[in-house]
């Protein structure tokens, strides 16, 4: 398989295709999100470059990108489909203040920080009757 020989297979993969700047909008998918969007490549069309986004609800945008740079590209395509940073930073404040979040990035970074649960078995040794030991095996007193 071609495809899987040299840089392709990296940019094929999900955390390659997710690091990416760009958040888009829920009306705008890239074809490993969802498999009924086409990506085409379309040859000796026209002399200029440029990109065309096929939206669900059957419009495109077209967007010129001829004598432009990379990062020119990539700042006009996030004002066009991508989310804003007051919708991102809104959704980010959303995960955060669920109270049922919790781990790496949340407000606890454990569960045994919310009142009325078990204490982590590390600072606190659980009973005897809640460890597999005595659990499941022979009972020592």
């Amino acid at each position: 398989m071609p495809f899987m020989k040299g840089k392709a297979p990296i940019r094929r993969t999900l955390k390659y295709l997710e690091s990416s700047r760009l958040v888009l909008k829920e009306r705008v998918k890239l074809q490993y999100k969802n498999p009924q969007v086409q990506v085409a490549t379309f040859k000796n069309l026209t002399p200029t470059p440029f990109v065309r986004i096929f939206l669900e609800n059957g419009e495109d945008i077209l967007v010129d990108v001829d004598s432009k740079s990379r990062s020119e590209i990539h700042d006009h395509l996030k004002t066009i489909i991508c989310k804003s940073e007051s919708t991102l930073q809104k959704e980010a404040r959303e995960l955060m203040i669920n109270p049922a979040n919790f781990g790496w990035g949340c407000d606890r970074q454990c569960i045994c920080e919310i009142p009325g649960q078990v204490p982590c078995p590390g600072i606190i040794p659980l009973p005897n009757h809640m460890r597999g030991k005595y659990k499941f095996g022979e009972k020592f007193d």
